[in-house]
């Protein structure tokens, strides 16, 4: 009988595997998706139902679906009118009806198109209005860090590159002075 000591007998490494990767979204970043989505699902469900059918209509007048309807349809009129196509006889070789007919549909397709990018237009107002809440937010906390470093570094006795400006990122910035001065100059 062999025995082999623990030493002498060759070892065959276990595999190993790389650790979980992070998903790369803080709890906070997943928590803010989340909100977003349910907020704009809440806004869907709040929606009139003349909203919801003129939404449903833009949706599908912007699709290939409604092109290739629309190439059947025309072509079908055109190829029966013009007598390339004798399964019927014509009814419009003048091409009146066909040109009212698609004026008619430009006219209510553009409302509901108009309709689409009202509520849209609401939405991104919306938006803007919490990006500029949390812009100012923001920069107001930075003000504040600012202030709390500067008071630290004042306290330990030291001196940065950037002393010469810290008084002026010590002000907070007044939206409604910003916004005049951008009206004067003829911005928007």
């Amino acid at each position: 009988m062999v025995v082999q000591s623990e030493r002498n007998v060759r070892r065959i490494p276990k595999p190993t595997f790389p650790p979980p990767q992070p998903s790369g979204l803080s709890p906070a970043l997943r928590r803010n998706i989340q909100t977003l989505r349910e907020r704009r699902s809440h806004e869907e469900r709040r929606a009139s139902l003349q909203e919801r059918v003129a939404e449903a209509i833009t949706r599908f007048t912007g699709s290939m679906a409604f092109v290739y309807l629309h190439v059947m349809l025309f072509g079908f009129w055109v190829l029966v009118n013009t007598g390339l196509l004798t399964l019927l006889p014509k009814w419009d070789e003048s091409f009146v009806i066909l040109g009212t007919s698609a004026s008619v549909e430009a006219i209510f397709l553009s409302t509901f198109v108009l309709i689409s990018q009202n509520r849209m237009a609401a939405a991104a107002d919306k938006r803007a209005d919490l990006d500029l809440h949390i812009s100012l937010l923001a920069e107001h906390e930075v003000t504040k860090l600012v202030t709390m470093v500067s008071a630290i570094t004042d306290h330990l006795g030291l001196e940065t590159k950037a002393d010469g400006e810290v008084d002026e990122l010590q002000q907070d910035v007044a939206p409604d002075a910003v916004l005049d001065q951008i009206e004067r100059s003829g911005g928007s």
